[in-house]
Parts: C-alpha cells; structure tokens; sequence
C-alpha cells in the first residue's frame, strides 16, 4: 500500500510540475528562436524550419515563405534550421555550399556576410533580455512596487550587522557602490553576498558612515522546502505595514527597473559562477530540466504573475548561458565569427568539427550534472532506497 502511495504522490506531483514547467520553457524558447528567425529574415536568409522542442513532429504548417513551423515530441528546447545548416546546431552543411545555385546562394546562411550572420545569432539570447525586460516592466505596471525604507530597525545579538557596528535607526544609503533605495534593494545584495565583504554606507544622526560587514552563510528553507544559502547581515526592517509605501510607476521608469532586474540578474549570475569556482558556493546548487520543472510548479500555486515573473527570470539565464563561448551555442558561433574576423577567413572544416564535438560534450556533461543534483534535490535516490529495502 506504502508502494502505491508513493508512486501516486510521485505522478502527482510530475503532472504539477510539468504543466507549469512547459509553459515557462515554451514562452521562453519561442522568443529566443523567434530572435533568431526574425533577424534571418531580415537579413535575406533562408528559414527551412522553426520548431518548438526536438524529434518527430506533432503539428507544423508552411508559412507562405515555405518555412515549416512544427511542435515536436522532446518539449526541451528548440531551433530554427537555416538554408545551408547541416543539422539544428547550425553546422554548415559542405555539400549544400558546394551545389548551391545562385538563387540558393542569395539564401544560405553561412554564405552570408559575417556581420549579418553574427547578428542572426545574437539575436536569440538578446530576445531573451527584451522578453525578461517587457515582463519585468509589464508587472511593474500593473502592480506597481511596495517600497519599506532601508532603515534598520533591530540589530539582532551576534550577528554579522552587530560586529559592523550597525546602530538601530541607521538609513542605508549604498551597498558597495549601489544605491539603496528600500530595503528589499539591500536583501537583494545581502542575501547574494555570504562570506563576502560588503562596504556600507549609512546616514546616522544627519552624518555619513562608511560600515564594512561580511554576511554569514545562512542555510533558509523556504516554503516548498527548498534549503537555499544565502548571506544574512542580522538586521530588521520596520515591522509596521503602515509605514510600507505602495508605489505606481511610470512606463519610462516601470522599464528601466525592468533593465535594472534584468542587468542584476546577469551581474549575480556571474558573482554566483565565480564564487562557485572558487569553492565559496556548493555546485549542488545548480538546477537541471527537473529542478527548472519543480521551481516552475512550485511558483505556479502562488499565481500567474509569479509563473511570469519566473519565465522572465529563466528567459535572462537562457540568453546569458546561450552566450557563453561554447561551441553547439551561440556564443560558441559567436567565437568562431571573431576568429573568422581577426583571420580573414573562416575556420577550417576539421578546426570547427572538433570545436562541435568539444562543445557537444561540455554540454551533456552540464546537462548531467544538473540532472544529478535534481534527482538529489527531488529525493528520487531516497525514494527507490525505501522501496528497494
């Protein structure tokens, strides 16, 4: 009966997360291709297919370009195939350079010129920082922003803010150099800051004081259970609602704090692999497809406009790993372009082979790992234990 139980939690649990995962995953990979696609268009290439996720198609149609727009089975992903790709990967296809008529030729991606096809490939991953900047300013708009001054109300005994020397009515003022505006802008830092050095200015008693203090690691679980570690100072905001502002926005400012939610992602990003090569965060932090699916469920039982807000959080860190110089993704394309620029020809056939295969491996071995740390974090290992012994 324990047996039955646990599968039947385990399906509904997958049918929970699913649903909200393919939804996030499907509005993200459609803008990043559809960056691409547009783009190409533009630039007078050739569209052979524009398909939302991997293997046999489910349902396509030609458009009146004779493009093929399909959905296929493996919902992980997607692409946009080129006149002259020999595969998904936009490898180029030799045999299609070499045969290629002349009105074929005006439409072969890789016949291009190198500035249109460096731009048809960036194009993906800055669709991805123009979609999570509109989403970003669209909920902005619409609920506008609950703003509780970056006062200090507690300093709380033995914390990292008492060693700084943190005085209850302090106003913080800047956090290394950013600007504190509320104090939700000061937990941002904070919490993305663990064992690191932080220099802080406050206003205290009409004068400017310059504070260092070094977050302390703190291991928080949140409502879904997630054990998540983050930097903690020890201070307290003003617990009074009352004194909390309700702020409507403009569109001119709604979109440049869209820019500014979307750059901090990007800039934390980088702080978070950085700090990860060095040893200061846990690898076991990085998510894969199943993390991606169980965050996706979780947030969706707090509303559609969480869902969204995580579809715009996940479309900056898709275009961001896009980028990374890696062959297999665009910026892999991209560091081939500027060898091709600084050599005035492109790389050799075998050359960029090697590079795919290269890439093809650094990939599936991320995707691997990742998947690792899901079946961890999900407890699947636990979970066949119990039934096992």
């Amino acid at each position: 009966m324990e047996f039955i139980t646990g599968i039947g939690g385990v399906g509904g649990s997958l049918i929970s997360y699913v649903i909200p995962f393919l939804f996030v995953l499907t509005i993200v990979v459609f803008f990043h291709e559809l960056g691409h696609f547009l783009v190409a268009r533009w630039a007078g290439v050739t569209v052979e297919t524009f398909s939302i996720g991997f293997g046999r198609e489910i349902y396509g149609w030609n458009d009146s370009k004779g493009t093929r727009w399909k959905i296929s089975w493996i919902p992980l992903g997607g692409y946009v195939k080129f006149l002259g790709d020999e595969n998904a990967a936009s490898t180029p296809s030799k045999d299609a350079l070499e045969n290629m008529t002349p009105e074929q030729a005006a439409g072969n991606f890789h016949a291009k010129p190198l500035s249109s096809r460096a731009a048809v490939v960036a194009a993906g991953p800055v669709a991805n920082f123009i979609l999570a900047i509109v989403i970003f300013t669209g909920l902005i708009l619409a609920f506008g922003e609950r703003i509780v001054a970056p006062l200090v109300a507690e300093v709380r005994v033995d914390s990292a803010a008492e060693a700084a020397g943190f005085e209850v009515g302090d106003r913080v003022l800047e956090i290394s150099g950013t600007r504190i505006d509320s104090f939700r802008d000061m937990q941002m830092i904070v919490s993305f800051s663990a064992d690191e050095r932080l220099e802080i200015l406050v206003e205290r008693n009409g004068e400017n004081v310059l504070l260092e203090a070094t977050p302390t690691v703190y291991e928080m679980t949140d409502r879904f259970g997630n054990v998540q570690r983050i930097g903690l100072l020890g201070i307290g905001a003003d617990p009074d609602p009352a004194n909390a502002l309700h702020v409507r926005h403009g569109p001119l400012t709604a979109v440049w704090m869209g820019v500014e939610q979307t750059w901090f992602i990007v800039s934390r990003t980088f702080q978070f692999l950085g700090d990860m090569i060095v040893g200061r965060e846990d690898t076991s932090q990085l998510r894969g497809p199943l993390g991606i699916a169980q965050t996706s469920g979780q947030v969706a039982t707090l509303g559609l406009a969480a869902l969204i807000n995580l579809a715009a959080v996940l479309s900056v860190s898709i275009g961001l790993i896009n980028l990374f110089p890696i062959p297999m993704l665009d910026g892999g394309h991209l560091l081939y372009y500027g060898v091709e620029a600084v050599r005035g020809r492109p790389m050799g056939d075998e050359a960029q082979e090697y590079g795919f295969r290269i890439g093809l491996a650094l990939v599936l071995m991320l995707m691997v790992f990742a998947t690792w740390n899901d079946l961890t974090h999900l407890r699947v290992f636990e979970f066949l234990s119990n039934l096992l012994s």
